[in-house]
């Protein structure tokens, strides 16, 4: 049942009020007024879509991305345990120090630790594990290794850029000033359609329905545009890609 809820938050209590709000103070001053509803539909409706196509692109690459990273780690892990001079211990400690490389990079993304140097040692403690043993890692396990890295880091690296980089902030201000204006704008023109003589509890229905829709996909687009917090139902399951 939660997953219904999910899209209800503090701005649908405030597009609430409004579309309540507004309709009463027209009702009372008998507001009205016939206006072609086209161009806020593509003040509205165009960006807000562009926006969600954009947030869910993100997490598309965000997947992509990850996946890449989890399959390279992966592959650290078969070169050791492919390597016929380490001993078991080496190989254990070299797998585990590919694993540290994905929890640093999860907690990372996730908000649980937001220091990016725990990455950047959880590389560097991986190369400098090789370079103590040059007598049990061959050169050829260590230009594996360190080709896998390579795409380790590229993964990690787009990764941390769609974590830090956002869709434009300037779309979505503007989106959110529009929702919250549009029954100052919608509710005469639904009144004049209606008529004063009928029942008053259509217009609210009409306003409150197309305000719900307008915010809950504003909602569900900033929820998707966060794509690691674990707050949205359409957050990707890091804990999947642990290795």
């Amino acid at each position: 049942m939660n997953q219904y809820f999910s899209i209800i938050n503090q701005r649908t209590l405030y597009t609430v009020i409004i579309s309540i709000i507004v309709p009463y103070v027209c009702y009372n001053f008998e507001i009205t007024y016939n206006i072609d509803l086209t161009l806020i539909s593509i003040a509205i409706i165009f960006p807000l879509v562009f926006a969600i196509r954009g947030a869910f692109r993100r997490r598309e690459k965000a997947l992509e991305h990850l996946s890449k990273v989890k399959s390279a780690l992966i592959g650290i892990r078969y070169t050791f345990l492919g390597s016929a001079k380490m001993s078991q211990e080496e190989k254990k400690e070299g797998i585990q120090l590919s694993k540290k490389i994905a929890d640093r990079l999860i907690d990372h993304l996730d908000g649980t630790d937001i220091e990016q140097n725990k990455l950047n040692e959880a590389y560097s403690q991986i190369i400098d594990f090789m370079e103590a043993h040059p007598e049990t890692i061959s050169n050829s396990t260590k230009g594996k290794v360190f080709g896998f890295l390579q795409k380790v880091q590229e993964g990690a690296t787009n990764c941390m850029a769609i974590h830090t980089h956002r869709t434009p902030i300037s779309l979505k201000a503007y989106c959110k000033v529009f929702i919250y204006i549009f029954p100052m704008i919608y509710t005469p023109t639904i009144i004049n359609k209606i008529g004063l003589e009928n029942p008053e509890w259509l217009t609210y229905f009409v306003v409150l329905l197309s305000e719900f829709i307008l915010i809950s996909l504003y909602n569900i687009q900033d929820d998707m545009e966060y794509p690691f917090d674990r707050h949205g139902l359409d957050d990707i399951k890091l804990e999947e890609f642990r290795v």
